[in-house]
């Protein structure tokens, strides 16, 4: 089952900060750009804490994470973050445009969750993770003590009960706007009989990782480092985590147990994922005769028009996509749409599901990718020849201006897709789902201590 429990969030005080001076994306959507813009707007802007610079003396005793412990105790003591003072569920709103330019809202809410193990079948993930973003980020949990960002969890409910039981009141307590024009509303909620009947509606469900993978994994290792320690501990030692009040006493938990997350019903309307272009580059004597020749032994190849703009690429792709498998490949003098993939079945794809084989993303990874371009699983991993970009415009320009030999655009993958690959307890490659728009870090924080 799945635990829920409110918290007594730190926040930034409103009268220290211009809270959209120190918001910002999660911490592996910020560019190096993004980073330098971040450090600029503020001196609590919360980069310092969840991506901070490194520096050439970095050492031991002086870098990034020890840094960030530091910014964090600073703030708490300058009252840059205030605690609040009952334990709360955050309602969380997001107004944004859509792909289309349509007016959207995305509903959810902030709580903490129990941190499971996959074997318990109550959190499932859809997605690989890598070592290195993994201990990147333990490390920041271990120096912090603190998780910083949500995770993003899907849950199912089709009659949109909780969402009506969290129903917001007039005037938010946050309100801010992003840099990409998202509206973000928050409102904090300590009615205990409201909140208890959102634990009990979502004792039964089961939630999907939909952004966190890395964060949600680097808790469980967390929690398990705590465990081991308290274990290890002179017999009648304190419980931990109850210092800082953030777990009510009734959760049962220890605070290393738990990790913020913001919950989201998959059945909403407001739920959008796009999808993510793949770019590769720097592939030695690569010729776009040869490639598309190499193609047609996996599937139906038509030429399209060289020039083709991103508008035209979407709804090509868009209509092509009705029928199952689309892909568009541009190189810097031809267009091709792939489709009817042929090798389904085949020693290709050994050790996947029929259900994975169906999809895009694992068709251009395994055939293309690998089987065509000879690019490795490592390689592909370590993004050595392969870049992602959300943007058609982006990718066609990196082709055309011969800083790509080939760009693959592509359809997103459906929440339907996203869901049965989950509960069957498979992964989809990385960079498969782009849930948009991110949720923004800095609007609460789960201190454990």
């Amino acid at each position: 089952m799945a635990m829920i429990a409110p918290f007594r969030a730190l926040r930034y005080d409103p009268r220290r900060v211009d809270l959209a001076q120190v918001v910002t994306q999660p911490y592996d959507k910020i560019s190096l750009e993004m980073q330098q813009r971040y450090y600029s707007a503020s001196p609590y802007n919360l980069v310092r804490i969840i991506l901070g610079r490194s520096e050439s003396s970095d050492g031991p005793a002086d870098n990034v994470y020890t840094r960030a412990a530091g910014y964090f105790r600073e703030w708490r003591k300058q009252g840059i973050f205030l605690q609040d003072s009952e334990p709360s569920v955050y309602g969380y709103v997001q107004d944004f445009k859509g792909p289309d330019q349509h007016a959207l809202e995305r509903r959810g809410f902030i709580a903490l969750g129990r941190i499971e193990d996959y074997a318990n079948n109550v959190v499932f993930r859809h997605e690989q993770t890598l070592a290195k973003p993994k201990a990147d980020r333990l490390e920041l949990l271990r120096a912090t003590r603190a998780h910083l960002e949500q995770l993003f969890m899907l849950y199912r409910d089709p009659e949109d009960e909780i969402d009506r039981r969290l129903a917001p009141p007039s005037e938010p307590d946050i309100s801010v706007r992003d840099e990409y024009g998202v509206q973000h509303r928050v409102w904090r909620i300590f009615d205990p009989q409201a909140i208890a009947a959102v634990q009990t509606a979502m004792a039964s469900k089961k939630l999907i990782i939909a952004d966190g993978h890395h964060r949600y994994e680097t808790a469980l290792n967390y929690r398990n480092e705590r465990r081991s320690s308290r274990v290890s501990a002179a017999a009648g030692a304190s419980p931990e985590g109850s210092a800082a009040g953030t777990v009510p006493e009734h959760s049962g938990a220890a605070a290393y147990e738990m990790v913020m997350m913001t919950f989201i019903n998959m059945d909403s309307p407001g739920l959008v994922i796009l999808p993510t272009h793949r770019v590769v580059a720097q592939l030695p004597s690569f010729s776009s005769e040869a490639f598309s020749k190499q193609l047609r032994q996996y599937f139906t190849v038509e030429e399209l028009d060289a020039s083709i703009d991103p508008h035209r690429a979407t709804a090509i792709l868009h209509e092509a996509g009705r029928a199952g498998f689309a892909l568009v490949a541009v190189t810097d003098d031809r267009a091709m749409l792939l489709h009817h993939p042929r090798a389904l079945g085949s020693s290709i794809f050994d050790g996947l599901s029929f259900r994975q084989q169906l999809l895009d993303v694992v068709q251009l990874h395994q055939l293309v990718l690998e089987s065509v371009l000879g690019i490795s699983k490592e390689a592909i991993r370590e993004q050595q020849n392969i870049s992602y970009v959300r943007e058609i415009g982006e990718a066609l320009d990196r082709v055309r201006t011969g800083r790509a030999n080939v760009a693959f655009l592509m359809n997103p993958v459906r929440i339907s897709q996203a869901e049965d690959i989950a509960f069957a307890g498979e992964v989809l490659p990385q960079k498969s789902t782009d849930f948009y728009p991110k949720l923004l870090s800095g609007l609460t924080i789960y201190a454990l201590e």
